[in-house]
């Protein structure tokens, strides 16, 4: 590369992955992982701050994270299948996640339908918990930037500003092949580029940032806040995207995210618009405290069923049987009692006639 086009510059890391053994630890996982735990720890905090339940993001975590998982992988590979699928791909490379390729669209949607799961299952609106998580993602988002650092991947066209990122040929030691994921740095670098992961990285913070500060000033609810960060970020998506030089799925020659941020944009603003006409924020201690409620009632009416004694019901042999004792013993009773008097009439029968006879007796 002419020295003349190297004014100032940053270097990339010289690898992505070291070995402990035979085990690989690769910088873009550990930065994934790191996120996830912001998100999850900082989210918590927002939720119980709201009035909501502790512990509750970190079970809602179970359903959500494998969800966004899977949803972010599938996106990648719909949008860059010809990597994998077209002529000279690999296809089992659609299964190395560890070498990067999670697409923020399809993890936002689908890890939205496992929090969706996971809430309802909690008498819990997905709104409210959305607006928690918010700022916790777009953090998260920029902690997995940083993993693309290390991977020297996602970066701009060529450039000579003096934040200039140094792209350099790695190569995997024991074959002497390019590895730009796998590989070591060799010689000096092959151009420099906009960094602009660092870009996005810069604006993620800032978004994170205007969430916070908007939702405590205006205290945002039913989605409102979760709506401001997808429209920060989709506006910041998109001039970055224009400025992005790897390989992508082009629609009438434009990058596919570029359409894709400014569709997800203009959603997110009409759903900010239209979310105001629901009123004050949630009340989660009124929600929390219905839905206990309401588990209560069931369990009571559960009981009342195990019990015999839900309206209608039927008594059992056992109740019948003490209702009809009272009645059994007063009809012995009556008996005893017509028996006694039976006998004493024919008692005073019997003195009668004697006194008869002995009468008879004088006369004669």
């Amino acid at each position: 590369m002419p020295n003349n086009l190297i004014l100032a510059s940053f270097p990339s890391p010289p690898q992505g992955v070291w070995h402990l053994g035979p085990i690989p630890i690769r910088a873009y996982a550990l930065c994934i992982i790191a996120g996830i735990i912001v998100a999850i720890v900082w989210g918590e905090r927002r939720w119980q701050a709201r009035g909501g339940e502790k512990g509750f993001i970190t079970d809602l975590a179970v359903w959500a994270v494998p969800f966004g998982l899977v949803g972010g992988r599938l996106y990648h590979l719909a949008t860059d299948w010809r990597t994998y699928f077209g002529p000279g791909g690999n296809p089992i490379g659609a299964l190395e996640v560890w070498n990067g390729g999670l697409g923020i669209w399809g993890a936002v949607a689908l890890g939205g339908v496992g929090a969706w799961i996971g809430a309802r299952r909690r008498g819990v609106p997905l709104p409210a918990v959305a607006d928690a998580i918010a700022p916790g993602i777009v953090l998260a988002q920029a902690i997995g930037r940083i993993g693309n650092y290390f991977n020297q991947e996602l970066y701009g066209r060529v450039t000579d500003v003096p934040w200039a990122l140094e792209i350099y040929n790695r190569v995997d030691p024991s074959t002497g092949l390019a590895d730009p994921i796998n590989g070591i740095a060799q010689g000096a670098p092959e151009k420099l580029v906009h960094p602009t992961f660092l870009y996005e990285l810069l604006w993620n913070i800032g978004v994170a940032i205007l969430v916070v500060w908007a939702d405590k000033k205006f205290r945002l609810g039913h989605g409102r806040a979760f709506g401001l960060y997808v429209a920060a970020y989709t506006a910041g998506r998109f001039w970055i995207e224009l400025m992005r030089d790897d390989t992508a799925t082009l629609v009438f020659g434009v990058r596919i995210n570029v359409f894709v941020a400014a569709i997800v944009f203009i959603g997110a603003v009409i759903y900010v618009i239209l979310a105001r006409k629901r009123g004050p924020r949630e009340d989660l201690v009124a929600i929390r405290e219905a839905h206990e409620a309401g588990l209560t009632d069931a369990a009571g009416e559960a009981a009342d069923v195990v019990d015999g004694e839900v309206e209608g019901e039927k008594a059992e042999p056992s109740e019948k049987l003490v209702d009809e004792e009272p009645a059994e013993t007063a009809d012995k009773a009556e008996t005893v009692e017509k028996s006694e008097d039976t006998e004493t009439a024919g008692d005073e029968s019997v003195s009668e006639e004697s006194r008869v006879e002995e009468a008879a007796e004088r006369k004669s």
